[in-house]
């Protein structure tokens, strides 16, 4: 269960759809025999995009659970939050 306040999760909801229409897109562009450079072109939007809701899931997760629990005394949040980072930044 998380912290998140219930509108950062209708706005992450909202973005994803967005980008799962991007995504369909894509495929359409594929299956149409759209330019390739085309192509790339939408794809490195979808990963911007995606980019884009991690970095607001993250802070999110930083203020709503790591905080609380630094602020606890809980020495293992730091590792959890490292490890997080790390797998956005792979």
């Amino acid at each position: 269960m998380s912290g998140r306040p219930d509108n950062l999760s209708t706005a992450l909801a909202t973005r994803l759809n967005r980008i799962e229409g991007q995504v369909r897109g894509i495929k359409g562009m594929i299956e149409r025999g759209e330019y390739c450079d085309d192509i790339l072109t939408q794809i490195s939007s979808v990963k911007s995009a995606i980019d884009g809701v991690a970095k607001i899931l993250l802070e999110s997760h930083v203020k709503t659970c790591i905080a609380p629990k630094l602020r606890d005394g809980d020495e293992c949040a730091t590792e959890e939050l490292l490890k997080s980072i790390g797998r956005l930044i792979k």
